[in-house]
């Protein structure tokens, strides 16, 4: 029987488990949190609580046909982002049920990053070669340009320094009464809206800002501005701060191939105007997308991590 590894995921908006083996993904289950109408996030202590309610059901529908499955190992996000002072209730959740998972099962417990997983997971079915590369990870709670290097070594070298890209999308579709998470609904309207670039760019080296950008889409519908026309917008403006971005970050560290992860990642149409934008920069860059369905949150990379932990003979926390 093969092994097989558990991975868990509980991050601000979606509770995740998933089962890999032999680097196939043989199962994964995820539950977005309910958000209020109007309300433009959760606090965490209601993303706790939700966590709590939601995990023991998820893990129920997720195991159920794995009779013939052998969890060898477990692994869980334990915080946002592989840095010491990186930290978030909510991840405390997925940790605990590993923890006891494992002790239960009396299996290796490994601890990974949200951000870590969303990479990993990100890699799934590309075309990504061997060596270091760049990553873009965009969500609601991240927006950090990356350097990936063996093993998931990854060093931050720039990003938003307040708002995110996802939250500048929710941020948005509140505004128009769209239902949190905005980002599918806001995408419709982009669809049948046009952008005549109106919202400037705020970059300064790697570090870009979106706050002004909220400002100014608040201007734009308090005068009148048709919906469909600022969501577009919006897209539009996405595209060409992450193309400025890429494109610095390409020249600087002489790495053209580049990785997108996270939810804004899923965004179709964010998939074809960045490419239109790093070609009128004439940036020469490689882009790798992850699976619209391993963009956003999910435990899948957690999964694999862990395998990949599990295989190297690491020890976990319960051994």
């Amino acid at each position: 029987m093969p092994d097989t590894v558990l991975g868990i995921d509980t991050s601000c908006y979606t509770t995740s488990a998933a089962l890999v083996s032999g680097g196939r993904i043989i199962n994964s289950q995820r539950r977005l949190l309910e958000v209020d109408v109007g309300e433009r996030g959760l606090r965490q202590s209601e993303g706790v609580f939700r966590h709590m309610r939601a995990l023991p059901e998820l893990l129920e529908e997720l195991l159920g046909n794995a009779y013939d499955e052998r969890i060898s190992a477990v692994c869980a996000s334990s915080r946002p982002r592989p840095e010491d002072d990186s930290y978030m209730p909510v991840f405390m959740v997925g940790a605990s049920f590993a923890r006891s998972i494992g002790a239960c099962l009396g299996v290796p417990v490994y601890y990974t990053s949200h951000q870590q997983g969303h990479v990993r997971a990100a890699l799934v079915d590309t075309d990504m070669p061997a060596g270091k590369f760049l990553a873009l990870h965009l969500s609601g709670g991240t927006t950090q340009l990356l350097l990936v290097n063996e093993n998931l070594d990854i060093r931050t070298l720039g990003g938003t320094n307040d708002l995110n890209a996802g939250q500048l999308v929710d941020r948005t579709g509140v505004y128009m009464g769209l239902r949190f998470p905005c980002g599918p609904e806001l995408e419709k309207l982009a669809l049948c809206g046009k952008s005549a670039s109106l919202i400037p760019v705020s970059q300064s080296g790697d570090t870009c800002s979106f706050s002004g950008a909220e400002n100014k889409i608040k201007q734009l519908l308090a005068g009148g501005c048709d919906k469909c026309d600022v969501a577009a917008e919006v897209y539009s403006f996405l595209a060409r701060t992450i193309a400025r971005m890429i494109s610095r970050a390409v020249s600087d560290i002489g790495v053209k191939h580049v990785l997108l992860a996270g939810g804004v990642a899923s965004s179709g149409l964010l998939r074809r105007l960045l490419p239109l934008r790093l070609n009128k920069l004439a940036s020469d860059v490689a882009l790798h997308w992850a699976r619209s369905e391993l963009s956003g949150d999910n435990a899948c990379g957690c999964a694999l991590i862990g395998e990949e932990m599990f295989m190297r003979g690491k020890y976990g926390d319960n051994n």
